[in-house]
């Protein structure tokens, strides 16, 4: 007997696991939460992306991705199919990024995005 692993839709760089692993160790976030990734309505562009740990909800999808546990609606899978999230420490910029080939247009924070 087999069990299908379904492929996360989504990605992480190292640098945007450290700092979910040290984000996840700072606030003390307990084993029943995992990092949801998702989008919703709003912004300038359309879409924003939801990114925080939560618990697992009804129609949710869980992945293991780089030893974090991430939890998706299954109707976001659309959007964020092939997405890299990064995380940028630098002078320009400080925080997570989002690369998502299914987005038609971003707005120039980076946070929403068209399709």
């Amino acid at each position: 007997m087999s069990i299908a692993v379904e492929t996360a839709p989504v990605s992480f760089t190292p640098g945007a696991v450290r700092e979910l692993f040290k984000l996840k160790d700072q606030q003390e976030i307990g084993d029943d939460f995992g990092l949801r990734v998702g989008v919703e309505g709003g912004g300038c562009s359309g879409m924003n992306y939801v990114l925080g740990f939560d618990q697992k909800k009804d129609g949710d999808h869980e992945y293991n991705i780089d030893g974090i546990r991430v939890f998706m609606h299954r109707a976001h899978g659309m959007y964020l199919a092939g997405m890299q999230i990064d995380f940028q420490d630098g002078l320009n910029a400080r925080g997570f990024t989002f690369n998502n080939p299914n987005a038609a247009s971003t707005c120039g924070c980076g946070s929403s995005f068209s399709v």
